[in-house]
């Protein structure tokens, strides 16, 4: 069983053959909607967004490991534990809520 506890382990990982042809399986299984936001009643859809800047497709969709990678590596290509899920609600999943990135340093200071 491999392990995925460097950051060098994981990318090795997600750049295999094997794990982008099942991420392109599941969010066709999933109908390219995120599947948290359709819990919640909402519509989160994969728009094919191009991005000039980056020279790129808009990353709007991820595929998510619902038991992490780092804890559970024998479930990493497992199909029952991945789902989609757009960018917001993976970054909130793993507390990376960048809405609220900074608090103003300043904010409670006097002003004279």
């Amino acid at each position: 069983m491999m392990k995925y506890k460097t950051q060098q382990q994981k990318r090795k990982f997600y750049d295999s053959g094997e794990w982008k042809k099942l991420r392109a399986a599941i969010k066709k299984r999933d109908n390219y909607e995120c599947q948290e936001c359709k819990r919640q009643g909402r519509l989160s859809i994969d728009t094919h967004e191009y991005s000039e800047s980056a020279r790129r497709k808009k990353i709007q969709l991820v595929v998510h490991h619902i038991k992490e990678l780092d804890h559970h590596p024998d479930l990493a290509l497992d199909e029952d534990n991945l789902e989609t899920v757009c960018v917001d609600c993976h970054n909130k999943e793993h507390g990376r809520d960048f809405r609220n990135k900074k608090a103003n340093k300043w904010q409670h200071d006097e002003k004279w």
